[in-house]
């Protein structure tokens, strides 16, 4: 038998991890991430606590609180998944759908699609009522498919950033619940871009993602559930599937119902650097004000919708008012491959602009303005590039820019 030595020998340290790592300077014009901060980059580079520690516990209290601002709700049960949206939209199914629940979800574009599957894999009878990519769901729409369906949940995206379309909350609420049923909405992409009001719209179970209008790196993302969603969480017959996103669990690591003093539960190692990013991303949100920061938004979409319309692009929601403004979604014109106009944004500016996603898949362009990238430089710098690659690639432009 070979000794110790000779077997550590026979395993070359790998020579790409022999020089230090290199990262480009880019600038993240997709549908996210985004650009973080000085000051968020900063925040990840501080020096590492221990999960338990006081000053730890401290920083995910100030997570809690802002996560509330953001979300607008005074909700108890409130903090942040350690994952992606991701793991925050699973975490939301796996707490509240138990095998046999009929769960009713509004498919517009990719993330319905992709809550279906989620709720679907814990044994839940899913129902959909569907509309094209693009277009949102009038309150008839969801009216007629809750009476009909019964469900005990029903899952709307408010920002499908796969289409660029913007879902009215509105009265979704209250439908919801004439007929005892929980109200799931996804905010990973319109959260602080947009009116969001989750204890005014009734929202019961509200997620969304750090790496977008916080413009901190993913890996940390706010969720919040009302006494309502509670309330089903108590009732279940069965143990929620996942430990690790078990919010029963996960609430006594967060403190959540704690008397001040009480010991905190350890549940997992939480992800250090990504809660102090957070923390950050969310105090920046807090400094310049919610209102503030949705009008910014709001203002330089416009100015970006304008300039796209003025070089003769057609944008994929025809109705303004539909509009995400963290998401602009271009169609590319005919003859043209979006990958080779997105490669010379690339190659040429360093700025990145993405494909289509699901059924926008090879026939638009994504185009991000959101949180620290969120400014009209950026604006004027993305139309400048896509009027250069596309006369490159042959294409008539109608206006100067």
């Amino acid at each position: 038998m070979a000794d110790k030595e000779s077997l550590v020998e026979s395993f070359s340290p790998p020579e790409e991890l022999l020089t230090p790592l290199r990262v480009p300077q880019k600038t993240l014009l997709g549908p996210g991430p985004s650009n973080a901060s000085p000051r968020v980059l900063a925040a990840s580079a501080l020096p590492l606590l221990g999960h338990l520690h006081p000053e730890f516990l401290q920083i995910m209290d100030d997570v809690k609180a802002g996560i509330q601002y953001a979300f607008q709700t005074k909700n108890a049960l409130t903090l942040a998944v350690s994952g992606t949206g991701h793991a925050a939209m699973e975490a939301a199914v796996v707490n509240m759908v138990e095998p046999g629940d009929v769960v009713l979800v509004a498919v517009h574009g990719l993330w319905g699609e992709r809550c279906a599957d989620m709720c679907s894999r814990n044994g839940a009878e899913v129902r959909t009522i569907n509309k094209p990519i693009g277009q949102n769901f009038t309150l008839e729409d969801i009216q007629k498919g809750i009476e009909y369906h019964k469900p005990c949940m029903f899952f709307i995206c408010h920002g499908e950033s796969s289409a660029g379309v913007l879902q009215p909350l509105d009265g979704i609420g209250d439908i919801c619940h004439k007929h005892d049923c929980l109200l799931l909405v996804d905010s990973v992409a319109s959260m602080g871009g947009t009116p969001l009001y989750m204890d005014h719209q009734g929202i019961d179970i509200l997620y969304s993602g750090a790496q977008k209008v916080l413009s901190a790196p993913p890996g940390a993302s706010p969720i919040s559930f009302s006494a309502r969603a509670r309330g089903k969480l108590a009732r279940r017959k069965q143990k929620v599937p996942s430990f690790y996103f078990d919010m029963n669990l996960l609430a006594d690591y967060w403190g959540v119902g704690l008397q001040k003093g009480q010991p905190r539960k350890y549940h997992h190692t939480g992800p250090i650097s990504s809660v102090y990013a957070l923390r950050e991303g969310l105090a920046k949100l807090a400094e310049e004000g919610l209102e503030n920061c949705i009008s910014r938004h709001q203002e330089n979409a416009i100015l970006l919708h304008q300039g796209l319309e003025a070089m003769g692009l057609e944008l994929w929601v025809k109705d303004k008012a539909a509009r995400l403004p963290t998401v602009t979604v271009v169609r590319v014109p005919e003859g043209v491959n979006w990958k080779d106009v997105a490669s010379y944004i690339m190659n040429k500016y360093s700025i990145e602009i993405s494909g289509g996603l699901g059924a926008s898949a090879g026939k638009a362009w994504r185009i991000g303005l959101m949180g620290h990238n969120c400014t009209r430089d950026n604006v004027e710098l993305v139309l400048r590039a896509l009027k250069d690659a596309l006369q490159h690639f042959g294409v008539r432009i109608q206006a100067r820019l």
